[in-house]
């Protein structure tokens, strides 16, 4: 699938503004700040890794199929640097700035032997992800880091990618490493997966490590290709925060992910990538049904990434319109990840619309955000549509941010 895009690829990179800037100084001083307090001592480098929305190819990576989304415009920053001097053991230091001030903000563990999971989330992503390193061969120099962030967290932007990647990216940097990208991604999924306790596909790290501004990523997910689609410059990328926290259990979404591999285990095939729309019709009567809707979710959603690219390469919201449109309504019924809320707002979006772009669920879903790609003079109508579900309801309001395609994980280069 990556060849028919070639010819779309082209150099226009759109630039971040003014106020982009200053949200990163912001973030580059806090975790510069909080590299001092917490070790009395400047850090030597600082590097970035952003957040993700992605825009077509929900629930798809871990069924081996193509994805598209894109970095956006909010990041993890680490400051890191040496050792303690009075350090008697080679040891890598944590601060999680974003943790509030309570002793679990702070990490510390020997690089020496085996390395055990910590006691909450944000420890065993830094653990996790130096134990993977090691798990590729790579020896890690003690360091000390501070974390700081401004991806939101819970609502489907992929905060703890960005700030695996991250870790990852700053270990590789002061150890002189120099990995690629989908070495990082891979060691922060390793992370997530087996420490963390979250499984997963490799969709969010692959976009934080290795997006490049203005562009979305056509991303296999079974052999990491992948390929910038440029975002035509009439189009803008909206992320809904529909004010309802996802709550999917792991085993809920374990769930689906059992049923996915069911269904392909019943075609005989590797993953759900692997069958097409002729053949899952074929097989309707003799699978269960909840299992053939869920691979018709997967079947149909990987066949409209295709045309989303495309469309999106070309400015072509009437095709947005549809794709979008459909991929919501798959998400909702086959694979049962939305609420009846979202599904209200994102009808009240889409109608607003109309032609000039489209909206559907991001993320994981049973809450979260949505995304609307449109033109720029249409997000106004998603604002006021936005405005009017929020005076119709109960629950939390909704709030509607533009954000900017950047570019993926890389050391920050200061004046």
């Amino acid at each position: 699938m990556l060849r028919w895009v070639s010819g779309l690829v082209h150099d226009d990179v759109q630039r971040l503004g003014e106020n982009a800037m200053d949200r990163r100084e912001r973030l580059i001083a806090r975790a510069r700040q909080g590299y001092r307090l917490a070790y009395g001592a400047e850090p030597s480098r600082f590097v970035a890794a952003p957040g993700r929305v992605n825009l077509i190819g929900e629930h798809v990576d871990y069924n081996d199929g193509y994805v598209l989304p894109c970095a956006i415009d909010r990041e993890t920053i680490i400051a890191f640097g040496p050792p303690s001097k009075d350090a008697k053991s080679p040891r890598f230091e944590a601060v999680a700035l974003d943790m509030g001030e309570m002793a679990s903000a702070r990490d510390d563990f020997d690089l020496i032997g085996k390395i055990l999971s910590g006691e909450n989330n944000w420890q065993n992503h830094v653990r996790g992800v130096v134990q993977a390193l090691g798990r590729y061969g790579h020896r890690i120099k003690p360091m000390r880091i501070a974390v700081a962030g401004d991806v939101p967290i819970g609502v489907g932007l992929s905060s703890s990618a960005a700030f695996g990647v991250a870790v990852a990216l700053a270990a590789s940097e002061y150890s002189g490493l120099s990995l690629a990208p989908e070495t990082l991604a891979k060691v922060a999924q390793i992370a997530k997966n087996d420490f963390v306790g979250c499984a997963g596909g490799i969709m969010d790290q692959m976009a934080s490590a290795a997006s490049v501004a203005g562009h979305a990523l056509l991303l296999d997910c079974r052999s990491l290709e992948h390929l910038p689609i440029p975002i035509h410059r009439s189009l803008a990328i909206s992320v809904i925060d529909t004010g309802l926290r996802r709550s999917p259990t792991e085993s809920a979404l374990g769930q689906r992910r059992a049923e996915c591999e069911a269904a392909a285990a019943h075609f005989g095939v590797r993953a759900l990538r692997d069958l097409d729309g002729a053949r899952l019709r074929e097989g309707y009567a003799t699978l269960d049904q909840t299992l053939y809707q869920r691979a018709r979710h997967v079947v149909s959603e990987i066949e409209r990434v295709e045309p989303v690219a495309t469309a999106l390469a070309r400015g072509q919201t009437a095709v947005l319109a549809e794709m979008m449109r459909a991929a919501h309504l798959s998400l909702a019924k086959d694979f049962d990840v939305s609420l009846p809320p979202i599904d209200r707002l994102a009808e009240q979006i889409a109608d607003a619309l109309g032609e000039a772009g489209g909206v559907r669920l991001t993320g994981a879903g049973f809450g979260g955000c949505l995304v609307a790609v449109s033109t720029h003079d249409a997000t106004g109508a998603i604002v006021d549509a936005v405005a009017s579900y929020n005076r119709s309801t109960a629950d939390l309001p909704a709030t509607a941010e533009i954000f900017r395609p950047i570019s993926g994980a890389a050391p920050i280069i200061l004046d």
